[in-house]
């Protein structure tokens, strides 16, 4: 361009008349090169994803209302898209006449979701997929996407028919950005089919960004091969892309304070926004789609109902599954451990931005673990062996995982730091006694307890057992727990069974370990008791098994502050990668597909990991954790959801984030926790909680060490520890 320029520059001298010869001749070479971009026409939503993408990419875009009328106008040899405007339920009504004539005027055409297509038999009724993916069937598109490339299609309905040798089919594949197995032994549908210099797809494509589909990159290839090949313009660059929802910031961007007091904001006011607090009026749909927990999901909670006031329960989030229009199902679950993570974000929100407004839901979420059934019933009687555990959820109150009832304890201790207050101690108190008198002698509890069990066993079998379980993201938060309660209070016995069971899972690592979703997450899980010994007894010893597992860890850490998801190995994952296409979907899953793989894990790791780190580096004082927190938290910062589209979706964080795309992508194999679903709890709550603590300089130890509880110890362990 520079060139141009200076030609110009240097016949300024010349006449008038030459000059302005030459003036044309530039502007037409300039509008002949890369920059031209000739006439289409449209049949369907002037104002739709791919009309506004390509008028925003210098397209003239002409609009017809329907098919007879486009056919008059329209030039030979010209490019006709056909979309679909009804889609899903209505389908694109074209005649053969229709084809007859765009073959006699030459036309390309991109048609898609018709109800007839020239020599293909298609099927009246289109069939709706919830897990299957668009995998690339070609290697037409060179290397931008590769034969057995993914593209996600979120709801895609698609229109069976007898086509042949398509583009790309539909499919249940197992894969991060391609089908690892192939597709040779699933069902499949074509999607999209490439005849005569057109294109037709059996589903709707064009609204990539409305339903939110992925990888950009992928469907960036898919488009331009298309734009390309329509307009005969081989050379077309492409410069932007549509998207209703993003991250906050971009990869490079500057993170300040301000920022994170942001952060902070919007991811309390996403409560509101998302509409989970349950509230009367609305008390029979939570009931309705919660059902009895196996499946409890529905559609997103109206915009016109009312927000709850807290003393009905936070629901859980939103479930992985993505609708057409891209709105995303909720899940409509009460679970004790959210009630008590979301009052703790809410009260570190309140001290923060001191916003005290925030403080009243926090107090009635605590409130109602304790006054619904999440601890009522035998769970509130003196004499039963299950008396202070706290249920798991609403639908499931007799099932005690460890790690929940750990998270619910330091929710609720954390939030009552935060609001000063010393309100429910006693329960705190009889909830980590009631949980330690189930440890067995070498400090484990085992994954999951149920309440049938503990009654006919009594808690004296479980205090007197000997099991050993190595599975730091089921067991080790309650150790932090029986650590925190020791330094109140000197009872050797919890320093005892913690130490014991925290050297004997090093002594097993990390070979022996038994991981979840990934090895990283329970590294993630492992650092806060490792910390917080570090905190009652400073020795080498404990340091250094401290700082073998941050290290772990931070071996994974990018750049950016993104902590690299990572498999353990084979023989101890509980859900490893994906074994089979048909497993797809089916369980609890990881959202890589092998390691090296760039994502981050918001809901089992980069999660715990930021609070982790923070109380790591306070009890050390380790300037290399410290480094290794505040990337982490500039990342997090970053990577919040920004959507003015999507409001119940702006201000939370996914699960997953893929850091090299810098977008919300990954495998969603993982049956209930997806990798665009967000949880109240687990992730929005530590996630904000932690962001406070950063702000503030502060840790959680610190924090909560002026707590009375210990002025509850005699009588509730008297109490707890008198009988069988």
């Amino acid at each position: 361009m520079r060139s141009h320029f200076y030609c110009i520059a240097n016949v300024a001298n010349m006449n008038r008349g030459v000059l302005a010869l030459f003036m044309v001749f530039y502007l037409f070479i300039s509008c002949n090169a890369d920059g031209d971009r000739p006439i289409l026409h449209v049949i369907g939503e002037a104002d739709g994803d791919l009309a506004t993408w390509l008028s925003g990419e210098g397209f003239k875009l002409i609009n017809h209302s329907n098919p007879a009328i486009a056919m008059e106008s329209i030039e030979e040899g010209g490019v006709l898209f056909v979309l679909a405007e009804g889609y899903p339920y209505q389908r694109v009504e074209l005649s053969e006449a229709f084809f007859e004539d765009a073959e006699i005027k030459g036309l390309r055409l991109y048609v898609e979701y018709p109800d007839f297509i020239p020599g293909v038999n298609l099927q009246e009724e289109a069939l709706q997929t919830r897990l299957e993916r668009g995998v690339v069937n070609t290697d037409v598109f060179g290397l931008e996407m590769q034969m057995m490339s993914i593209l996600g299609i979120n709801d895609c309905h698609v229109i069976p028919s007898d086509a042949t040798n398509p583009l790309l089919v539909l499919a249940k594949v197992a894969g991060l950005d391609k089908a690892e197995y192939g597709i040779d032994d699933v069902e499949t549908h074509p999607l999209l089919i490439e005849e005569n210099g057109g294109f037709y797809s059996l589903t709707r494509l064009s609204n990539f960004a409305e339903g939110r589909y992925g990888p950009e990159d992928h469907w960036k290839a898919l488009w331009g091969y298309m734009i390309r090949n329509l307009t005969g313009k081989t050379d077309l660059h492409f410069e932007t892309w549509p998207r209703y929802l993003s991250p906050t910031l971009d990869q490079g961007e500057e993170v300040t304070e301000d920022h994170k007091k942001e952060s902070v904001k919007r991811g309390i006011d996403w409560f509101y926004k998302g509409r989970f607090f349950i509230h009367p009026d609305w008390e029979d749909m939570w009931q309705k789609y919660q059902d009895d927990g196996t499946n409890p999901v529905g559609p997103p909670v109206s915009r016109d109902l009312p927000n709850g006031d807290g003393s009905l329960g936070l629901l859980e989030g939103h479930s992985s599954n993505i609708y057409h229009d891209g709105s995303q199902q909720y899940r409509y679950w009460i679970r004790a451990d959210v009630q008590g993570e979301g009052a703790y974000a809410m009260a570190a929100a309140a001290k923060i931005l001191g916003n005290e407004s925030y403080r009243a839901p926090a107090k009635r979420l605590v409130d109602y673990i304790f006054n619904s059934k999440l601890r009522g019933g035998p769970r509130s009687e003196q004499d039963a062996p299950t008396y202070g555990l706290i249920g798991w959820s609403d639908t499931h109150p007799g099932v005690y995982y460890g790690d929940d009832n750990a998270r619910a304890i330091l929710g609720v201790l954390g939030a009552s730091a935060h609001l000063a207050t010393n309100e429910w101690d006693k329960e705190m108190m009889e909830a980590i006694l009631a949980n330690f008198r189930t440890t067995g002698t070498m400090g484990f509890r085992d994954r999951r307890l149920e309440h049938r069990d503990i009654i006919k066993n009594g808690w004296r079998y479980y205090f007197d057992r000997e099991v050993i379980n190595p599975a730091p993201h089921f067991e080790s938060w309650m150790w932090a727990l029986y650590l925190w309660l020791y330094d109140k209070t000197g009872h050797e016995p919890l320093l005892d069974r913690a130490k014991l069971a925290i050297g004997k899972t090093m002594d097993m690592y990390p070979e022996e370990w038994l991981w979840t979703n990934g090895i990283q997450q329970e590294r993630a899980r492992m650092i806060l008791p490792l910390a917080w010994l570090v905190q009652v007894e400073d020795t080498p010893e404990h340091r250094e098994w401290l700082d073998k597992v941050v290290s772990a860890l931070l071996e994974n850490q990018m750049e950016s502050g993104a902590i690299r998801e990572e498999l353990g190995g084979t023989e101890k994952g509980r859900y490893g990668r994906t074994k089979t296409n048909a497993e797809y979907g089916l369980h609890e899953a990881p959202l890589i597909f092998e390691n090296g793989d760039p994502i981050a894990d918001m809901l089992y790791t980069s999660n715990f990991a930021f609070f982790s780190l923070n109380e790591a580096a306070h009890a050390t004082g380790d300037e290399r954790y410290f480094q290794a927190l505040h990337r982490l938290s500039d990342f997090l910062t970053r990577i919040q959801v920004k959507s003015e589209r999507f409001e119940d979706l702006d201000g939370a964080w996914f699960r997953a984030f893929d850091y090299d795309r810098w977008e919300f992508w990954a495998s969603n194999a993982d049956v209930g926790w997806g990798a665009w679903g967000t949880l109240t709890g687990w992730t929005q709550s530590w996630i904000v909680a932690t962001q406070v603590l950063v702000l503030q300089e502060n840790s959680y130890w610190d924090l909560t060490k002026q707590s009375d509880i210990e002025k509850h110890f005699e009588n509730t362990f008297t109490l707890m520890f008198a009988g069988n």
